[in-house]
């Protein structure tokens, strides 16, 4: 059954910063700063409360100056979301920023609802699309990092009774002896995460051994990256039109043209504003393109934000230390694109980009041109070892 949500799309003053827009911006020049609109912002929210099965009732807009310490954008505006929320016979409320716990328990108090934030509801995809041990042990290890700071309950009330020895109340007892488990899970989780990243690394150990080139598709999430491995490949991965279709990493061999083979892997789709506590929960995975000799960059063509898009990818692949891999940019979905000149317009903004559709397999030829010249500059070329492609388990 279907959740019945209220979305929160917030603003403040401070993101609306001076920068350049993108047709002020020269050819090439990219901003320093990610600007998305509140209206790109609610449309994205809304795609990951569909796709994680909420009924979207309701849509409330909020712009302060500042952030709010208790509620984050004040406790009037709080008020008016619980009326609203109310009316609609809403179930859950979802805002656009994250919350700190205090916020999170301050909001639920007055709109008497569940109240979620834009991580949450990530992690609640995440959690329906894991498959393999690895993923859901990745979601269950970031689950917990996020659960443990917000666990108190309305017992803990009964604490507060005196101080001092002797004057605790059941409520603080059981929220220690809850916070104790929780964090004895996540040692465990942590244990058994290290023997699957073990396993992993041994896999990419012996392609280095047997010098195997790999191409990792790195992308905004939905971008058409699986659809991307399954043309080149002939692989089956799950391709469907929503975020986070793809959460466990396929890794495929194939040849190219010259008769070199390579592996190709894809990996978790990124987002702007990736909270940085859901990139170290999923290090593990995004291993794979640590260890790639080229990134193959997969960008919707056909979004409005693309160059934003793109910049918030640049920025992930910063923080996993990822910015000096070669990268073949490549323009998905050109097919959705209403003439080349919508093609040129975007190219302008990316370095040296190849304009593809993984749908119709138009610029895959050249892709693959590209694979075959980067393999032989890797000095990999001539290996035709056994790759161990073989999908991670």
């Amino acid at each position: 059954m279907r959740e019945r949500a209220v979305l929160v799309a917030i603003e403040f003053d401070r993101d609306l910063h001076p920068l350049r827009s993108r047709k002020e911006r020269p050819s090439g020049e990219r901003a320093n700063v990610v600007a998305w609109s509140m209206d790109d912002e609610l449309k994205e929210l809304e795609e990951l409360a569909r796709s994680a099965g909420c009924e979207i009732v309701e849509v409330v807009r909020a712009k302060r100056h500042d952030p709010v310490a208790a509620t984050l954008i004040g406790s009037g505006k709080v008020e008016e979301i619980g009326q609203q929320a109310k009316q609609a016979r809403a179930q859950v409320v979802v805002f656009s920023r994250e919350l700190s716990p205090a916020q999170q328990r301050n909001i639920e108090d007055v709109v008497q609802l569940k109240t979620i934030d834009r991580t949450q509801l990530i992690l609640d995809i995440f959690a329906q699309r894991a498959k393999s041990q690895e993923g859901k042990v990745q979601v269950e290890l970031a689950q917990l990092r996020y659960l443990l700071p917000r666990l108190v309950g309305q017992g803990i009330a009964l604490s507060r009774l005196g101080g001092g020895v002797g004057t605790r109340g059941p409520g603080e007892t059981k929220l220690e002896v809850d916070r104790r488990r929780i964090r004895e899970r996540i040692t465990r989780v942590l244990h058994e995460l290290e023997k699957l990243s073990t396993r992993r690394e041994a896999t990419r150990r012996r392609r280095r051994d047997a010098r195997v080139f790999v191409a990792a598709l790195v992308g905004y999430t939905n971008a058409g990256k699986t659809t991307l491995l399954n043309r080149l490949t002939g692989a089956e991965g799950l391709a469907q039109d929503r975020p986070f279709t793809t959460l466990d990493p396929l890794a495929r061999r194939m040849r190219l043209p010259s008769g070199g083979n390579i592996i190709v892997t894809d990996t978790v789709g990124f987002l702007h504003r990736l909270p940085h506590h859901l990139i170290e929960a999923f290090k593990a995975t995004l291993e794979e393109a640590e260890d790639a000799d080229v990134l193959i960059h997969v960008l919707d063509a056909s979004h409005p934000l693309a160059i934003e898009q793109a910049d918030a990818v640049r920025e992930v692949l910063g923080m996993l230390d990822l910015r000096d891999k070669p990268v073949i940019t490549a323009l998905n979905k050109i097919d959705q694109l209403p003439n080349e000149q919508a093609i040129h317009e975007l190219a302008r903004h990316l370095p040296m980009p190849l304009p593809i559709s993984a749908k119709t397999g138009a610029g895959l030829d050249e892709l693959l041109r590209l694979l075959d010249n980067a393999l032989v500059a890797s000095g990999k070329a001539s290996s035709d070892a056994d790759d161990g492609a073989a999908p991670p388990s």
